[in-house]
């Protein structure tokens, strides 16, 4: 007969503080650290497309755009991720984390084999908790399709696009061809 071993559960105190210095990045799901995996070279071009396009788009605004290395932390699931890109507007409070937000107005996730399923899964439904979240991007860096999640007041609206579509984010008034956005055109 085998025992089950008990998991040592840390808090978000516990969490920050070893995140802080740790070679690796790790999500923090209720308790327990995963590794996250490094991406593909196709995943890196297209968010880092992606973050630039953004960032061009919103120069002078007071929007932040981070990529990879900024935390979003979910309270009601008790949840910290690693977004690809993760762009807040409000403004920064005295009392603010250097190492994660609370508070994003867009998230966008480049998808993998090994991650879709999680990205449009439970970090999809964890994000969608945030009140300040109002659309979740998913970007397809194989086939070039989005899968654009927009919050129409309490329902969020699914929204399939293929590469010759137009996609628009409401959220930071952006308008182009989804071609254009994932580098085809």
């Amino acid at each position: 007969m085998s025992l089950a071993t008990p998991v040592n559960r840390l808090t978000t105190d516990e969490y920050l503080e070893i995140e802080r210095d740790a070679e690796r990045r790790h999500e923090y799901l209720d308790g327990e650290l995963v590794a996250m995996a490094g991406g593909s070279r196709a995943h890196n071009l297209l968010a880092t497309r992606v973050a630039r396009l953004f960032g061009n788009h919103l120069t002078g605004s007071p929007c932040r755009i981070f990529q990879f290395d900024m935390k979003v932390r979910i309270e009601r699931a008790n949840r910290f991720y690693y977004p690809d890109i993760l762009l807040c507007c409000n403004p920064l409070t005295a009392d603010a984390d250097d190492y994660f937000e609370t508070d994003p107005k867009l998230i966008v996730e480049v998808l993998s084999p090994r991650t879709a399923a999680i990205d449009d899964g439970e970090k999809r439904v964890n994000y969608q908790t945030l009140d300040s979240l109002e659309e979740y991007l998913l970007l397809d860096p194989k086939t070039h399709e989005a899968i654009l999640y927009r919050r129409s007041g309490a329902f969020w609206t699914r929204i399939c696009l293929n590469p010759e579509d137009e996609i628009e984010l409401l959220s930071i008034g952006f308008r182009r061809d989804l071609a254009e956005v994932v580098g085809l055109a």
